[in-house]
């Protein structure tokens, strides 16, 4: 089993709990494909609306949801307009947003790194068990390992 962070806006990763999927890269399946089945997974969201302005208003900087992915497959969805992205299935669990600024210092892959935010330039990221552990209990939700 491995682990993974998963960068989206919040309203696009609200729209992935409420539909029990995943996506990642603006829709990309090669990323997707790197996760298994029962991999643990988390969204972290930079901002709350996608290509919303640079404002301290749209600004989230916490992980907004975790789950696990519940198996190998990775599927194309019509969602209208053209756009047909790729996704995988998650099993979310029931947790709160946390903020990443408290575990800053905490997290392997953030510890003393004053540009900590370059990491999720990609769009996934694959991140330790430690950090996993960290991020579910920051948002109240054990994924077990």
């Amino acid at each position: 089993m491995r682990n993974w962070i998963g960068i989206a806006s919040a309203e696009h990763v609200a729209r992935g709990r409420a539909g029990g999927f995943m996506q990642v890269c603006h829709g990309k399946g090669g990323p997707l494909r790197r996760i298994g089945a029962g991999d643990r997974v988390a969204y972290y969201s930079p901002g709350h609306v996608f290509g919303g302005p640079s404002t301290t208003a749209n600004r989230c900087q916490s992980f907004t949801a975790i789950g696990t992915t519940r198996d190998d497959r990775v599927y194309q969805f019509d969602m209208g307009g053209g756009f047909i992205p790729f996704r995988r299935d998650v099993d979310w669990l029931d947790a709160h947003q946390a903020s990443i600024l408290p575990l800053l210092e905490t997290l392997e892959f953030t510890r003393g790194k004053k540009s900590w935010g370059y990491a999720f330039r990609f769009g996934l990221l694959e991140i330790s068990d430690h950090d996993m552990d960290v991020i579910g209990a920051a948002m109240g939700a054990m994924v077990e390992a």
